[in-house]
């Protein structure tokens, strides 16, 4: 079986992230539509569905390619934001981060240090804190 899935997908373009994102927005719309009985919300989330299916089965790769392109450029100031987050997020597992009360610049310190004097690497202020 499995053979016979990979020899119908052999030629097609496959999953990508506008395809991921179109699922992931048609399964939202379907999920809201539970909540909030809307058959416009319900047909544009199955409509998100089939075109992200049509895209995965698509033999033009060309087009699919920048239709993809054209999307993560479109969504890269969005992406950087949420990966910058996430990046802060696991970086609090080991750091802190203060402001500097003079130029008000961000500065990371480790955890676990106790009271310690930081130093602003941009104005060279420092003030006492608790890591």
């Amino acid at each position: 079986m499995r053979q016979k899935i990979m020899n119908f997908m052999r030629g097609r373009y496959g999953i990508d992230q506008f395809s991921n994102f179109l699922m992931g927005f048609g399964c939202a719309l379907v999920f809201i539509t539970i909540f909030i009985k809307s058959s416009l919300l319900y047909f544009l989330g199955m409509a998100s569905f089939i075109y992200s299916y049509v895209r995965i089965l698509s033999r033009d790769y060309q087009k699919r390619y920048r239709q993809n392109q054209k999307f993560l450029e479109k969504t890269a100031g969005i992406r950087a934001f949420f990966r910058k987050e996430k990046s802060k997020m696991n970086m609090r597992k080991t750091h802190r981060i203060f402001r500097c009360p003079e130029c008000g610049q961000n500065v990371k310190v480790p955890k676990g240090k106790g009271k310690i004097a930081v130093t602003c690497p941009k104005c060279r202020c420092e003030f006492v804190k608790r890591s």
